[in-house]
């Protein structure tokens, strides 16, 4: 051990010796009950508890912390009830999913943990969005977030790092570098000696630090955090240490070689603590059997406890209905003062309200500050409401999703702007895999709002044009709202924000300076799931949303023979079942019109859902209209054939006449 550990009270000395091995005896326990059957799957951490113990230990109770998998050290220093942690790992009522995630892919506000997922990369993100809370609100705090050497390997490490350091967020990026990422060694994931040394191109100070030893982890990380408490800023620490076990029991370890084993075997961080503690005098062999024993008497019990507790009963209502956070929705009237303002203004004027309304709303995207974004929507609102809550982001859409997750998890709400619908591709990861599916999993709310302005038209070409809102229609835990009129918009995007579930708010971007009509100059809400009658009739019904809408309308226009209902849906998800039934049962005859290409678009949805719920009342098969399969060409000419509008008219007229 080092010198400077006589700085350290035996009091604090033993109770780091007790953090250490009840880690330790859980993961014996549980091997054994993996040999015999009663556990599924374990995740061994033997020989890196010094990192999860001594990170832990020098953080105060309310700063939160995001562990990974090997990391149940966080979990019993921050004495959850072992209990609850053996229900979490068993699938029952007490742990903290309902059965839902295992192990320890959960959160918990209570013990200020925010568990992993998969994926790995977006937990650095979800601790920048935490700390840039306790930042935006002064308080002295900081957020510490665990990854592997392999996850470094993932563009969000990158893009992660980068906000940290650009944004100087008090987040301490900790690397547990044990070898090997699953069966991969270091050699074939990176080439630099350390990578603590990757902290110097983002600027920020990094440290290397020996993560088998308990009493270095917490003297050097103390003062570290001490530091940062006063100055926030982000820091890189690399702790070396080694995987004893595979990456989990049934991959085995037959592709470590034997000589490493030895060599960090004497490194054993328990190990080497007692033995100092020995020689120092602050542990006797009794004393540390007493300790044991009672460690172990606990985990007996605990584990009693939870094999007495029933299995959950499998409940479809409590399923569907846990997708979603409650929404307690307040409607608010549209006053009569209206003023006539484009598309674009109305987003502009409720995100204005809304900032006004919620001091604790915050927008993130990239050149929305004092350029006002690549549209213009946010012109002049730094000005108003300053660069902490209108910021500027680096090109890195899937950490900033990340980042307002974070948000949203310390008592904020955050609005992402997708420069372009298409850009979105690269945050797909953390909105269908973190937002949509964290209060399904452990009943966190997720905040956000992602604006995605979309659409083709202007000759943008493929990457530019896309109207991509069936990428996220089929994701349970999202919600999708597509307006195509200036009133709807501003209304419906102040729904957005208040929900608290994650929302995609599609924007096309040719209706922002095209479309203009009265509006309400008052801050009003309207309700999803409540499509709009725009036209009423008797032949038929047309069903579209965004411009699409409009392509209906003119084409309705040029025929005033035609007799239909006009259904606008406003919103894709939750969408409006009785509107659209009680529309057919009155018109027999169905057209659906969407901007985006035919297969797996909304309108293949809808029409299966018509054919199943109001086949009595059609008289001709439901007719779907949609762009081509191609990508979307930049060329006038070609993009118009692409478009669906003028097949439109010619589908119309023929379903007329089936």
């Amino acid at each position: 051990m080092e010198d400077n550990s006589v700085i350290l009270a035996p009091e604090l000395l033993l109770d780091l010796y007790k953090k250490l091995l009840k880690p330790r005896l859980i993961e014996e326990k549980m091997l054994v009950l993996i040999r015999q059957g009663k556990v599924t799957k374990w995740f061994s951490g033997i020989g890196q508890e010094a990192i999860a113990v001594g990170v832990t230990a020098i953080l105060e109770p309310t700063e939160y912390i995001l562990p990974m998998h090997r990391n149940l050290g966080v979990f019993t220093s921050r004495e959850i009830p072992l209990n609850r942690l053996f229900s979490q790992w068993q699938g029952k009522k007490n742990g903290f999913t309902k059965g839902r995630d295992r192990s320890f892919h959960f959160g918990t506000q209570e013990f200020k943990i925010i568990g992993m997922i998969s994926h790995l990369g977006p937990q650095l993100g979800v601790a920048n969005g935490i700390a840039l809370a306790h930042k935006l609100r002064n308080e002295n705090k900081i957020t510490a977030v665990f990854t592997g050497e392999g996850a470094t390997s993932e563009g969000d490490f990158h893009e992660a790092l980068n906000v940290a350091a650009v944004w100087n967020l008090p987040v301490m990026f900790i690397i547990e570098n044990n070898g090997y990422g699953l069966s991969t060694p270091t050699n074939e994931q990176y080439k630099c000696n350390n990578l603590a040394d990757k902290g110097i191109g983002y600027g920020m100070k990094s440290y290397i630090v020996d993560g088998n030893n308990i009493v270095e982890v917490y003297t050097k990380l103390n003062a570290i955090a001490k530091e940062m408490r006063l100055n926030p800023h982000p820091v890189l620490i690399e702790m070396k240490t080694f995987r004893m076990r595979g990456h989990e029991e049934a991959s085995g370890t037959k592709y470590v070689p034997d000589v490493l084993f030895e060599e960090w075997k004497i490194k054993d961080p328990i190990h080497r603590f007692k033995t100092y503690l020995l020689e120092m005098g602050y542990l006797t062999y009794e004393l540390d059997n007493t300790i044991k024993a009672e460690i172990k008497e606990e985990i007996d019990y605990n584990w009693k406890v939870t094999q007495e507790e029933p299995e959950i009963v499998v409940d479809l209502s409590i399923e569907l209905n846990d997708v979603y956070k409650p929404f307690d929705y307040k409607h608010i009237e549209q006053i009569k003062e209206n003023r006539k303002i484009r598309f674009i203004d109305a987003i502009s004027e409720s995100l204005k309200q809304s900032l006004e309304r919620h001091d604790n709303l915050v927008i993130m995207g990239q050149d929305i500050a004092e350029y006002g974004g690549a549209f213009k929507v946010t012109e002049g609102f730094v000005d108003v409401f300053g660069k902490e809550r209108i910021r500027n982001t680096p090109i890195c859409e899937s950490i900033i999703v990340s980042t307002a997750a974070g948000l949203s998890i310390n008592k904020y709400k955050a609005i992402v702007e997708m420069q372009f619908a298409d850009f979105v591709s690269t945050g797909f990861n953390p909105i269908v895999n973190l937002l949509a599916k964290q209060h399904y999993r452990w009943n966190q709310e997720a905040d956000v709002v992602v604006r995605m302005p979309c659409g083709a038209g202007s000759g943008a070409g493929p990457f530019h044009s896309q109207t991509n809102e069936a990428w996220f229609t089929k994701t349970p835990g999202l919600k999708v709202v597509y307006p195509a009129f200036p009133i709807d918009a501003k209304g419906l995007l102040n729904t957005a924000i208040n929900d608290p579930n994650p929302v995609l708010f599609f924007e096309h971007k040719n209706l922002y300076r095209s479309k203009s009509q009265e509006v309400p100059t008052n801050y009003y809400t309207i309700p999803f799931g409540k499509a709009a009658l725009i036209k009423e009739g008797n032949n038929v019904t047309v069903i579209s949303y965004g411009f699409g809408v409009h392509w209906a309308l003119e084409t309705l226009e040029n025929h005033p023979d035609i007799s239909a209902d006009l259904i606008d849906l406003r919103t894709l998800q939750p969408l409006d079942y009785d509107a659209i039934k009680k529309s057919v049962q009155k018109t027999n005859r169905v057209i659906i019109l969407q901007e985006d290409s035919m297969f797996g678009g909304i309108a293949s949805d809808l029409s299966a859902w018509i054919m199943e719920n109001c086949f009595e009342f059609l008289d001709a098969p439901v007719k779907r209209v949609a762009s081509i399969e191609t990508p979307i060409p930049f060329l006038d000419s070609l993009e118009a054939q692409y478009l669906p509008k003028a097949r439109f008219e010619q589908e119309l007229l023929v379903l007329l006449q089936y």
